[in-house]
């Protein structure tokens, strides 16, 4: 009996939180239920950004309670995109699963995700083909994964969330990856293993404020693009063909509409207006989605660490170095 609890695997537990101290104790006591009906041990790490709230306190109240329950507190905001990145790369377990700390992940999903990690796949990710969010932000995040899965190099998984269950050698990898400003999604297909997916309707937020915004949406939207496609560089150097040859054209028109009807043929400014406006669009376009490009390779040139950390509780002396 001794032998079989030591041999027991260990899954690892990651939530990144950021002012969620409404959602602690539910979320740590349905962690807790359903891990204790699986036949692993199990960590349950949590990795916070700079909470201005109580958050800390109360994860550091549960985690004097239980050594399973662990914190890295960053010394400053990290963001969204780096912050659950590092802390899944700080993991020990068998199996990582990364999960929110507002809920809308539902936590008795580990149960589906350690199962389809049973049946042999090292990577498990949650897709919500429905959801009580608001339906304008719910199709234009469809629309988005469409998009972004039309012009990837890589299969990507349309409407997946960032929640699921990652095997040790699919961490392993990851330790490898050297990017400071990762597509988490986009790197999982890129890896190449067959993904499952565990879909499922994501509720409505209960307490809390969300964090995200316009800012956050569309950091991630480029990145995704950025990070993975050079269809948009290709288009720009096809479109700039194409309207220089157009121009070209309506310029011969222009010219020869003016030699045969000289005296009655007026141009006015309409057109010429209507050209500046149309190219000064399309170039601003252009000019600003190459920025994005430049920045995200600037990003990459910097080679800054995911996270500084302030403060780890609860990690064992082997397990505190800084991972990249």
């Amino acid at each position: 009996m001794v032998n079989s609890m030591q041999n027991r695997k260990l899954v690892s537990i990651v939530t990144p939180c950021y002012n969620e101290e409404d959602n602690i104790d539910e979320l740590c006591q349905r962690v807790a239920n359903v891990m204790n009906a699986l036949p692993y041990d199990y960590e349950h790490i949590f990795i916070d950004n700079c909470s201005t709230d109580q958050t800390v306190p109360k994860i550091k109240e549960k985690a004097a309670q239980d050594k399973r329950i662990k914190l890295i507190v960053n010394a400053r905001n990290f963001g969204h995109i780096r912050s659950p990145y590092y802390a899944i790369l700080q993991s020990r377990g068998d199996a990582c699963i990364l999960i929110a700390s507002d809920l809308q992940d539902p936590p008795e999903m580990i149960a589906e995700f350690i199962h389809k990690w049973e049946q042999g796949y090292k990577t498990v990710l949650a897709v919500k083909p429905e959801s009580e969010e608001s339906s304008f932000m719910f199709h234009i995040r469809k629309a988005y994964y469409r998009l972004i899965t039309r012009i990837s190099e890589v299969p990507l998984i349309q409407n997946a969330t960032g929640a699921g269950l990652f095997d040790r050698v699919i961490v392993d990898i990851l330790r490898k990856i050297n990017d400071p400003y990762p597509y988490f999604r986009g790197l999982l297909s890129e890896i190449g293993f067959p993904i499952a997916v565990v879909p499922f309707k994501q509720p409505r937020r209960q307490r809390g404020i969300t964090k995200n915004n316009f800012y956050t949406l569309y950091d991630i939207a480029m990145l995704g693009i950025t990070n993975h496609s050079k269809i948009p560089l290709r288009l720009m150097a096809m479109s700039g063909f194409v309207l220089s040859f157009l121009s070209l054209v309506v310029a011969l028109c222009f010219f020869v509409a003016k030699l045969l009807f000289w005296n009655s043929f007026q141009l006015g400014t309409a057109p010429i207006l209507i050209g500046i406006f149309f190219f000064g669009a399309v170039q601003t376009f252009f000019i600003g989605l190459l920025g994005e490009y430049i920045g995200s390779i600037h990003t990459q040139v910097r080679n800054m660490p995911l996270v500084i950390e302030m403060e780890r509780v609860n990690f064992e002396p082997d397990n505190g170095e800084e991972l990249k």
